[in-house]
């Protein structure tokens, strides 16, 4: 198992790298907000030599408009990991499973040559998904054991905790596995 963390506007732009393989970075939300640290954030996370991904958080609607700007916003590296972030808004809402589905295969189109993957807690896996479409990977937020989450689906990241900050393990070997991997080799 591999170490990561994700961060967002909330986590500082000079986060601790040591010990980990992977970052994922918030770059948008909806259509209109970019995270502030965006640039910082990926920065750094290059400098430290680790698989850099980057998450949009989706709302319902505008699937289109979403997945556009979401790709003018993230950098566009090889290597690089794209995932959909798909839960409540602040309203208590959430795109539907058919719009996950739309915005996932929007993002496969824009960028044929990144992985695109599917960021969601246990609730919404088990009991709002109806498709199990996930791109290219899955990574599941069930806050319980490292690298055991508590659903059947093969999954690739998995978020265990989120205190002090959101912490993830990756299901592969090595970091070479990982960088291999995202490369779509």
């Amino acid at each position: 198992m591999l170490r990561g963390i994700d961060v967002s506007a909330y986590q500082s732009d000079a986060y601790d790298t040591d010990g980990l393989s992977f970052v994922f970075i918030k770059a948008t939300e909806g259509r209109s907000y970019t995270n502030p640290k965006l640039s910082a954030q990926t920065e750094r996370g290059r400098d430290a030599g680790l698989v850099v991904g980057f998450y949009h958080f989706l709302w319902p609607g505008n699937l289109t408009a979403q997945a556009e700007y979401f790709v003018a916003k993230a950098p566009d590296r090889a290597g690089d990991i794209l995932a959909v972030d798909w839960e409540r808004t602040g309203d208590g809402g959430y795109a539907s499973n058919a719009e996950k589905d739309r915005f996932i295969k929007k993002l496969k189109a824009l960028r044929p040559d990144h992985r695109i993957i599917l960021y969601c807690n246990r609730d919404f896996w088990l009991n709002v998904d109806t498709t199990s479409y996930a791109g290219d990977a899955l990574w599941i937020a069930d806050y319980v054991t490292a690298g055991k989450p508590r659903i059947k689906a093969t999954w690739r990241f998995h978020q265990y905790t989120s205190e002090p900050l959101d912490k993830n393990v990756a299901d592969f070997e090595s970091r070479a596995a990982l960088k291999k991997w995202a490369q779509k080799d």
